[in-house]
């Protein structure tokens, strides 16, 4: 290896006797740099290629399409954009949906029915199209440009609503003085604003069903160091995630009340457009992975498929259905061993007995012909949409507890508006505001599982990690119906302190709006189990070739709960009619509370049926490994309680 001369050049010589000694220098130098370069040429290869495989991640490129250098790229220098961009949208979103209902009885003029509606029905659109998003980006664009253009859709559905907000003409005229009738927003002006809804919620659906796993992208899950690291991302995630929430909850909606909806729907537009910076601020540093293909493509194979073959007879042994070669699978595992990268192949997994319907797609009916993966599948793609179709006695009985979390941001919030808010002689809690108790609760609750229920749990159970998914889920649902109780209850007494103290029309009950802080926080610390709960029992469980579909899962149970309050609703307003409401525009002539009795009583049936599907359940570890050749028949373990 040469040595290069100096880089700068020698001053100017004055005569010929000052350049020859310097010349005679600089070529013993280049001699003896000659000479240590021959020693170090025979360790040249072996150092480059432990260089390359130190620095170079095989699985990950840049910005450049070029593989990603360890220490130019990911880790915590890109993670952190990435935490921004999510602390923006929850507080846009949040920000939005916490005060949406106060907005649309208060200028709008809307009831208070088809308010709760309005809200639930947008966040419930918000979470299904994480669904497309994620399909979107597992199939087309890739996470990055999913994040970045989702992002920009919610920037201009946030701007439409400022402008609506701002507006005259979109919104209709204030209610005059003393008059119980107010004009009632236009079809065309309700129209602006659901287009500014719908516009943030794809933007939501699409920046929230990529953010998560983009993030985890920037950490090599081979790097021990890496790896430790993601873990800390996702305590971080949730952190931003729970910080988004107060300060929308509270900051924002302050602002929404005393300084007007067009500077706090303003300031959410900013905050998501300023997010967007930020992200694209990182593009250099981030990682990018390669298309995986959707789940959901290999799902719809696999039932297309079985369908089309289910007049054929199945076999009598599991062994004859269709498979992964295991050969070639062995010579590839050996082909990556020795280039050090990580296997990215799917594993054989034993044949179950249960959903035999799907072993059809499996009958390799023409061996000697090419077939498409929506004419014939692999049993292990087979046993990996068996294991998705395990799970959804679980997911199903979880949307009741996101329907009861639908209550907080709508009824709840509506009660408030009712009771007197005042802290001291001036200081009013905006009604959106009383939601800081539930994120409260929820950042009290993970600490005091942590540092109490485990250890105790741990004792009582003999289970390392105190409760089992499942076992956190059921807590979350009882928490759930203790918490529709103290509404129900809260209720009664504030229809009765109302009827006393003879209550008129648009004037406050005395009585403090602190009353409502249970449901609150039961809700919160319902959340706090059933969210973790959730996401621990979907990751854990899904098919190692199928993590993507874990997160859709968890979000569509959110989904799928606000448009179940919508539904129950709509079902109540219009059997309980006009003559006896229950869900009153004025809430001090109706009986909201009976509302909230229904909930709790179909939680308490929806319980009693997840128990039953909880105990149902096994495991993924807790069924037989694969044998050796993968095609061993697998006996149904004997049910647990989980």
């Amino acid at each position: 290896m040469a040595t290069s001369p100096p880089t700068s050049p020698p001053p100017p010589l004055a005569s010929d006797e000052l350049l020859l000694p310097l010349t005679l220098t600089c070529v013993c130098r280049r001699r003896r740099g000659r000479r240590e370069g021959e020693k170090m040429v025979g360790m040249l290869p072996e150092t480059n290629a432990q260089a390359a495989a130190e620095e170079v991640l095989g699985d990950a490129w840049d910005y450049r399409g070029r593989p990603a250098a360890r220490s130019r790229t990911g880790r915590w220098g890109a993670a952190a954009m990435i935490l921004v961009a999510e602390l923006n949208e929850r507080l846009t979103t949040l920000g939005i949906a916490v005060n949406l209902v106060t907005y649309l009885t208060a200028t709008m003029h809307a009831g208070n029915a088809e308010a709760a509606n309005v809200v639930t029905n947008f966040m419930g659109t918000s979470f299904m199209l994480c669904l497309l998003g994620g399909f979107v980006a597992d199939s087309f664009l890739g996470r990055y440009l999913t994040i970045a253009i989702f992002t920009a859709v919610q920037a201009s559905g946030v701007t439409i609503l400022t402008i609506s907000t701002a507006a005259p003409g979109l919104r209709p005229a204030a209610c005059a003085a003393g008059s119980a009738a107010c004009e009632r927003a236009t079809g065309a002006q309700m129209g602006v604003l659901y287009l500014a809804l719908y516009l943030t919620a794809l933007g939501t659906g699409g920046l929230k069903s990529s953010v998560s796993g983009f993030g985890s992208d920037q950490f090599d899950e081979s790097d021990s160091g890496e790896k430790s690291q993601m873990m800390r991302f996702f305590n971080w995630f949730f952190f931003f995630i729970s910080l988004g929430s107060l300060l929308a909850v509270t900051v924002l909606v302050y602002v929404q009340d005393n300084l007007g909806r067009p500077w706090g729907y303003g300031a959410c537009a900013a905050a998501i457009a300023a997010g967007l910076v930020v992200f694209l601020a990182g593009t250099r540093r981030y990682r990018f992975k390669k298309l995986v293909g959707s789940p959901l493509t290999q799902i719809a194979a696999v039932v297309v498929a079985a369908w089309r073959k289910r007049r054929l007879e199945l076999p009598s042994d599991p062994a004859m259905l269709y498979d992964i070669d295991v050969g070639k699978l062995a010579a590839a595992e050996v082909e990556l061993a020795a280039s050090s990268k990580k296997s990215k192949l799917k594993q054989r997994l034993p044949h179950t007995k249960q959903f035999r319907f799907l072993d059809h797609a499996a009958i390799n009916d023409a061996p000697d012909g090419e077939q498409s993966k929506w004419t014939l599948a692999t049993l292990t793609d087979v046993e990996e949409v068996k294991t998705v179709a395990r799970m959804l006695p679980i997911w199903a009985t979880t949307i009741m507890f996101w329907t009861v979390y639908a209550q907080m941001t709508t009824f709840s919030v509506s009660q408030a508006t009712t009771m007197d808010r005042h802290i001291g002689a001036s200081f009013q809690i905006p009604a959106g505001s009383l939601t800081v108790f539930f994120v409260g609760s929820i950042l009290l609750t993970v600490p005091i599982y942590d540092r109490l229920v485990v250890p105790v749990a741990r004792r009582a159970t003999g289970n390392p990690h105190g409760l089992t998914p499942l076992q956190r889920i059921g807590v979350g649902l009882v928490l759930s119906i203790v918490a529709m109780v103290c509404a129900a209850l809260t209720e009664v007494r504030r229809l009765r302190v109302a009827r006393d103290a003879r209550v008129g029309g648009g004037e406050a009950v005395p009585m403090t709006v602190f009353w409502l802080i249970p449901q609150f926080l039961f809700v919160g610390a319902g959340e706090a189990f059933t969210y973790i709960g959730q996401l621990d029992f979907f990751l854990r469980e899904c098919p190692k070739g199928m993590k993507t579909m874990s997160t859709g899962l968890f979000l569509s149970t959110l989904s799928l709960g606000f448009f179940v309050s919508s539904a129950l609703v709509a079902a109540v307003h219009k059997l309980t009619g006009d003559r006896h409401p229950w869900l009153a525009d004025d809430l001090n002539k109706g009986q909201l509370h009976k509302f909230y009795w229904l909930l709790a009583g179909v939680c308490l049936a929806n319980l009693l049926v997840y128990l039953v599907a909880a105990r149902w359940y096994k495991y993924k570890a807790g069924r037989a490994a694969a044998a050796g050749d993968g095609g061993v028949e697998m006996a149904d373990a004997e049910p647990c309680l989980h």
